[in-house]
């Protein structure tokens, strides 16, 4: 007997995995993939501005077509998971527990933290500012504030971005007699993992091991990358043929796109901190 425990507990899942995710604030999910594992999304040019001219058959200008481009998201990261918990260990009632934590664990553990870690990954490739150098107790605020000053310059509002830094990076900056005197971590625990603010911009504080190598902090737009998530089943099996016991079954199929138009609103800094 199989229990469809994505029926039973999507909803339950779905919250979860939010919650726990570190990467919710980077991504959004503003393109529909429900049936469909590919979506087109049109990004259409602008048009120079001209001096009206008062006389001839072109006063506005020599009209040019709009050739539009065509961005093709495939999703393609199709993964599951499968393990087993004998009968001769639990009773029925402590298995229903034992199951629900199991999935629960599995979650947390291997599921959610290797989606950000794709996510990050995605994320890196497609900035549209990469930036190299040194990060130490008297570079890392200057090395920030640079940062948001590109992003500035590309016209990204700054409602909607978020900081991602390593470890090392938010010890650093702590330790920055500058951004002492001039920053401004506010404890506001809004986002998860979320340790404050600098100058405005939320800041999470991540492993280094989800970061690609070599990335000390990450400042992005949500509205920069998508990222579909369809949680699509999960099913503990009683008794199947050759196991005296439970068989749990997962499948999460996902991925993460940066928007070609939307590149120019993720920053990354990438360097070794000297730690002095």
């Amino acid at each position: 007997m199989a229990i469809n425990y994505a029926s039973k507990y999507a909803q339950k899942i779905d919250e979860k995995f939010a919650r726990e995710s570190m990467t919710s604030s980077a991504v959004n999910n503003d393109y529909d993939f429900v049936g469909v594992k590919t979506v087109n999304v049109y990004s259409i040019p602008t048009a120079q501005m001209n001096d009206y001219s008062a006389a001839g058959s072109s006063r506005y200008g020599t009209p040019q077509e709009l050739e539009n481009t065509v961005q093709e998201l495939t999703m393609s990261r199709d993964r599951s998971f499968t393990f087993t918990i004998d009968r001769g260990t639990y009773n029925d009632t402590q298995m229903s527990n034992a199951a629900g934590a199991a999935l629960q664990r599995q979650l947390r553990e291997v599921v959610i933290p290797e989606i950000d870690k794709y996510r990050f990954e995605k994320i890196c490739a497609g900035a549209g500012t990469v930036a190299t150098g040194t990060i130490s107790k008297t570079t890392a605020y200057d090395a920030f504030l640079t940062g948001a000053a590109q992003l500035i310059e590309n016209n990204v509002p700054l409602t909607g971005l978020t900081a991602f830094v390593s470890s090392n990076f938010y010890k650093n900056i702590k330790e920055d007699s500058s951004f002492i005197r001039n920053g401004d971590i506010a404890q506001k625990m809004l986002i998860k993992g979320q340790v404050g603010t600098i100058d405005g911009i939320p800041v999470i504080v991540v492993p280094k091991t989800y970061f690609p190598e070599g990335v000390e902090f990450i400042i992005t737009s949500q509205a920069a990358t998508t990222s579909p998530v369809k949680l699509s089943e999960y099913k503990i099996h009683d008794n199947p043929p050759g196991i005296n016991g439970w068989l749990v079954e997962g499948r999460v199929y996902y991925d993460a796109f940066v928007l070609n138009n939307k590149s120019d609103a993720i920053y990354v800094f990438k360097g070794q901190a000297s730690g002095k």
